[in-house]
């Protein structure tokens, strides 16, 4: 793996907190959207930002139809003589319309936030009619029909009726199928991809974007963000979003309060298949500019790949050393997932490589499909021969994903797909007690050894083996766990971060300032709600907030009031610890 970088003077080594999906065990349960959404976006201005969406594809994804780049104009371009500019245009462009900047999606492609009805809910008298919670708009308080929100395609993923609107399908056209017995459809969580090249950083005229030095997390400084908006437009993935409350833009943080003590993101953690690795890796920070800007878009993937070096070799090490990488964040790269899975095994691909923001989210690609089709039609599914040849009739066409991850290049999904199939039939082989077949291993340009190697980091691997996340620069490591969580970018007085809105706190309205980034869990949150009065000055009551402890106002109907009393006086239940558990 450092033979090619060996053969090249090393550039500037930085250091990139990195992420791999694998697509193969996402069942669209969404736990990392809506603890992501706890964490991060349980406030006002920003009820329908999703920093974590689970996209149903084939689908327009959120905000709607956001691949269509001749439409909203995110990314980079290459001019004739191999210099890049955003696709939004240049500055003088970028000045002209900073005013009103009319490329971006309106509410109406993410979806109108609404809360419903509760009161009528809770209070409508006694009558033949069941009362209804009818949905209000969050916006504008008026009642609403609910017609769009973030996986509205999760209904009816694969089905004509909204895929044919992806800008995928409408790419590949008589490509794709949607009769119903060759109806398709995966899951792709999306976060945003922290790119070595991004391009919302360059949109932005206030300088308010900032990629970290020390991790390569891309965040926004709420200080020096003044609302142009333009990053919403420059991001290709537009996973950036505007706070319409505070006037400032919010985006994914890498959770890097967490990332800092050595701790997964909050969707890693929650992640319940398990799915994601985070590792550090290193990189060549004077070859990003070169790689972005190759001529052929199939020549990115390839090109990207060879921006990472390898913690491995003595040169690497030493250069690192040389540039300020702590030694335990270039230990850290060589056991990080991220970097075997993208460039030792070379399964996992980046997602658009197209765009030219060199993402560092990776996705290792759905493979099950064809294993389940297979076995239908009464042919062993986990057979090599079997499976190799059927990867060009996957019912998930190979031309849609290579437009999701190769830049339609077919042949480095081709060979993600072969490999993985190699690995289960190899893998399969050996828990029936069979002989080791090494020609599976060898037909993908493998080894056997190396295919156990990646049959234990995609199928078994341990919680140290999935996250090996180093502790921030300057951190001791046998420190790292006393450090209390480090306050974000948003605290600030009277600001919508960690201090609240208005004095409501961030981490649903039960919750105070965090003790340490730890115990920030929903175990933590059941001690934080045991008072029968209202959890925030007229705020909503969140039910992951609440222990069944008290009568929060707002989650019952308020006490009928008897002779000589005034309504809600009366008794209070008890509370833990004075009568009743």
């Amino acid at each position: 793996m450092g033979d090619g970088d060996a053969r090249r003077p090393i550039g500037r080594v930085m250091a990139q907190v990195a992420m791999v999906m694998n697509l193969d065990k996402c069942i669209g349960c969404h736990t990392c959207s809506v603890t992501c959404k706890q964490a991060w976006t349980n406030r006002s201005g920003v009820e329908y930002a999703w920093f974590n969406n689970v996209e149903t594809r084939p689908g327009q994804g959120y905000p709607r139809t956001y691949q269509d780049q001749d439409k909203w104009k995110g990314g980079w371009v290459r001019k004739p003589g191999g210099r890049l500019v955003p696709r939004a245009g240049g500055r003088l462009k970028r000045l002209a319309t900073i005013f009103a900047n009319p490329v971006m999606p309106s509410i109406q492609d993410y979806y109108e936030p609404w809360t419903y009805d509760y009161e009528t809910l809770f209070n409508a008298p006694l009558g033949d009619d069941f009362p209804v919670a009818t949905p209000r708009s969050v916006l504008t308080g008026e009642p609403m029909a609910v017609t769009w929100s973030a996986n509205w395609d999760d209904d009816l993923g694969g089905g004509p009726e909204l895929a044919r609107h992806d800008p995928i399908v409408r790419r590949l056209g008589e490509k794709v199928r949607f009769s119903f017995e060759e109806t398709f459809m995966f899951y792709l969580p999306r976060i945003c991809e922290h790119c070595l090249n991004p391009s919302c950083v360059a949109a932005c005229p206030s300088g308010a974007l900032y990629k970290r030095a020390e991790d390569g997390v891309v965040l926004v400084d709420q200080d020096r963000c003044r609302g142009w908006r333009t990053c919403v437009t420059g991001c290709p993935y537009k996973k950036i979003y505007f706070n319409h409350k505070t006037g400032k833009a919010e985006k994914c943080t890498f959770c890097y309060p967490r990332v800092e003590v050595g701790m997964p993101t909050i969707c890693s953690e929650t992640c319940v298949g398990r799915l994601r690795y985070l590792g550090v890796v290193l990189y060549d920070a004077d070859r990003v500019a070169e790689a972005a800007s190759v001529e052929d878009d199939t020549e990115l993937y390839e090109a990207q790949l060879d921006v990472l070096l390898d913690p491995n070799d003595p040169a690497v090490r030493d250069k690192a050393r040389r540039d300020g990488i702590p030694g335990r964040w270039v230990d850290s790269a060589a056991r990080s997932p991220v970097l075997a899975l993208a460039k030792r095994f070379r399964v996992a691909l980046p997602l658009h490589p197209e765009y030219r923001t060199m993402p560092m989210v990776w996705y290792v690609l759905p493979l099950s499909p064809v294993v389940d089709s297979l076995t239908s039609t009464g042919h062993d599914g986990e057979e090599a021969g079997n499976l190799f040849g059927a990867i060009d009739t996957l019912r998930i066409p190979v031309e849609y994903l290579a437009e999701l991850f190769s830049a339609g290049d077919p042949e480095p999904v081709r060979r993600v797909l072969r490999r993985l199939a190699a690995m289960r039939s190899h893998m399969r082989r050996i828990n029936l007690g069979q002989e080791r077949d090494a020609s599976i291993a060898e037909e993908v340009g493998m080894s056997g050894d190396e295919i156990e190697d990646m049959y234990r980091l995609l199928a078994i691997a341990k919680y140290d083996e999935r996250y090996v996340v180093p502790t921030a620069f300057g951190v001791d490591e046998a420190d790292a766990g006393a450090i209390d969580e480090i306050g974000c970018s948003l605290d600030f007085e009277g600001g919508p971060g960690m201090g609240g809105m208005g004095g409501a706190p961030p981490f649903g309205e039960a919750s105070g300032r965090p003790d340490a980034a730890s115990v920030e869990t929903f175990h933590a949150l059941r001690v934080r709600q045991s008072s029968g009065g209202r959890v925030a000055p007229g705020g909503r009551v969140n039910l992951l907030n609440w222990d069944g402890s008290g009568r929060p106002e707002g989650l019952f109907p308020p006490r009928r009031s008897g002779p000589g009393e005034s309504p809600g006086d009366g008794p209070v239940p008890p509370q833990r610890g004075e009568g009743e558990t």
